[in-house]
């Protein structure tokens, strides 16, 4: 095995902090835009740390340091740290202080603390410096010493926006500036700046591909009273995009020159922004005169209510690719049955090649997750070419992807029995089944929020002693981020906003129960919020369920089931049924017909 190229890396990262005479440089993961998902250019944490996941924090000192993530990414971030002289500090773990805590308890008087300011939000830096400034040490965020040091850094992604055209669009774009300029006034801003890519693809019915997965694009965007600037490189703008949008009163500009414009605005300026989804860097030279409006951007309230005609593309967009996961599965089972030594590698590949063979399908909407048997407990587990595990005629594979269509987004995890299961493994997945249907029948008064449902997915877990640690759902963009805010299904957290759901919400609904070292399960449909009725005590909302691919009811217990659990499941495969079976012919009907019969 060759040595790890990581301490050459720190290296030459701690010899720029000496130069500056930096004490510690923190390397988050982040972009400009806060984004989930990076663009290469981004991935210093990565660069520096070799950990992969999506979620972390880097901290390095002149002698030390640590990455920083969460229980998701234990046993990934050990294999992945080994050789780089990096600790894994376990966040949420007893006796291991988050990162700023740690900062807080090693620098004082004297010592510098760096960390980019164009991957920071404003939020973040504020909280920073309070925590950091009783200790008298002192934070630069003008200072981006892990992009300097790093050798042949990859330059900002250029690929080409193209229009989310009608009639997938189904809100023009005047109409979404109307209603931002609307709720402006209503706050008494002048201007509103956005850097999150997937408000600024919504706001303007544009897509990209500068990020994995996620169609959007990387700009900033800053609207003013009649008029809007785009910043981006123009390269990627194709001549009818830019008529199209000048049209609409949007102009292009230099993406480098936002901070600029943004420094550039008139005393009697008043500035909207999120200051959890805005950069520091972008607001450093906004003018003392300006008035600073700090608001949720309307964008994010609206894109996340689905109107009527998207959510029709949405439920035809299930339709096939349910269709597609039946012939993907099917495909697997037959595979192994006829001896073909098939391994997870393979799994990511059918379901890959079964959904881009579906009309409007654009790309992947996150990184397939194929965990079979012990790789099943890692939750955010990917198989690579050089780890992977071959399947057998027995136990559980667990699969968890997604597509992005022009007409929407999809999510959807299933448990296959691929042989013979063990009575543990369907007690566990009939469990975790429970759980999903108890939250996907439920009725909720109007005003409810995610952390007030949460108790319902997990209460059948919770009464045989066990959990999971994840959230229960989270939200879902339209051909857009399959993880989209502000809404989720979680448990509460001090502190934390409780985001009502409201109608055209759509949000997974995906309990688990994760064993290490042995077998994981997570049963997940997308549901969207729907009027159920009203009462003398006020309006209440439902779930609709959006997702169309059976359960492996081979995995599961029916015993455990309650009779009215035992219909809703009956009743949800009758309705795949139905909705599948004129998409699928021969074996794929068949198969189809097998797995939706009663239980």
């Amino acid at each position: 095995m060759s040595p790890s190229p990581i301490p050459a890396r720190l290296q030459a990262l701690r010899a720029a902090m000496a130069r500056e005479g930096v004490a510690a440089v923190v390397v988050p993961t982040a972009d400009p835009h806060l984004s989930e998902y990076l663009p290469a250019r981004w991935q210093a944490r990565e660069w520096y740390s070799g950990f992969t996941g999506s979620a972390g924090t880097l901290i390095v000192t002149a002698d030390g340091g640590g990455l920083w993530t969460d229980s998701r990414y234990f046993s990934q971030a050990e294999a992945e740290l080994a050789g780089s002289g990096l600790p894994l500090m376990k966040l949420n773990v007893a006796h291991t202080p988050e990162h700023v805590a740690w900062l807080a308890e090693r620098f004082g008087d004297g010592d510098t603390v760096a960390i980019a300011g164009d991957s920071l939000s404003v939020a973040g830096a504020e909280g920073l410096q309070k925590r950091l400034g009783p200790t008298g040490a002192r934070l630069r965020t003008d200072l981006d010493l892990a992009g300097s040091a790093w050798a042949d850094r990859p330059a900002p992604p250029l690929a080409a926006v193209f229009a989310h055209a009608a009639p997938f669009a189904t809100i023009g774009r005047p109409d979404k500036l109307r209603h931002v300029r609307s709720a402006m006034r209503r706050a008494g801003a002048t201007h509103h700046l956005l850097s999150s890519l997937d408000d600024i693809a919504w706001l303007t019915n544009l897509r990209g591909a500068d990020v994995d997965f996620n169609p959007v694009f990387v700009a900033h965007l800053l609207v003013g009273e009649t008029a809007a600037t785009l910043f981006i490189d123009a390269s990627k703008v194709p001549a009818d995009v830019r008529t199209a949008l000048a049209s609409d009163g949007i102009a292009l500009a230099d993406y480098g020159t936002a901070a600029s414009a943004i420094a550039a605005l008139p005393d009697e300026a008043a500035l909207m922004y999120d200051p959890a989804r805005v950069v520091v860097a972008l607001l450093e030279g906004l003018p003392a005169g300006v008035t600073s409006i700090r608001a949720a951007s309307p964008s994010t309230a609206q894109k996340a209510r689905k109107t009527t005609e998207e959510l029709d593309h949405i439920r035809d967009v299930m339709r096939r690719d349910g269709a597609a996961l039946v012939r993907a599965f099917r495909r697997i089972e037959t595979g192994l049955a006829a001896g073909e030594p098939l391994t997870e590698l393979d799994v990511d590949t059918i379901v890959r090649d079964a959904r881009a063979a579906q009309t409007g399908f654009v790309g992947e909407s996150f990184s397939t997750i194929a965990g079979y048997q012990a790789n099943g407990a890692l939750p955010h587990y990917r198989a690579t070419p050089d780890g992977f595990s071959p399947l057998a005629a027995r136990g559980l594979l667990l699969v968890d992807s997604g597509g992005q269509y022009l007409g929407g987004t999809t999510d959807i995890t299933r448990v296959l029995a691929l042989g013979p299961v063990t009575d543990e493994q369907r007690r566990d997945s009939t469990l975790v089944l429970k759980g999903m249907i108890a939250l996907s029948r439920a009725r909720f008064p109007k005003g409810a929020s995610g952390p007030q449902l949460d108790a319902l997915a997990r209460a059948p877990l919770w009464a045989a002693g066990m959990d999971f640690g994840h959230g229960t759902g989270h939200g879902v963009g339209y051909f857009l981020n399959v993880h989209e805010g502000p809404h989720g299904i979680r448990p509460p957290v001090a502190g934390g906003a409780l985001v009502p759901l409201e109608t055209g919400m759509i949000t997974s609904i995906e309990p688990g129960l994760y064993k290490p070292g042995r077998y994981g399960i997570r049963h997940e449909n997308l549901a969207v919020v729907t009027q159920a009725d009203s009462t003398e005590f006020g309006e209440f909302y439902a779930f609709e369920t959006l997702t169309l691919c059976p359960f492996d009811r081979r995995g599961l217990e029916p015993r455990l089931l309650e009779r009215s659990e035992r219909a809703w499941l009956d009743d949800y495969h009758a309705t795949v049924r139905a909705a599948l079976s004129p998409l699928l012919d021969g074996a794929d009907r068949e198969w189809l017909e097998w797995h939706c019969a009663p239980l």
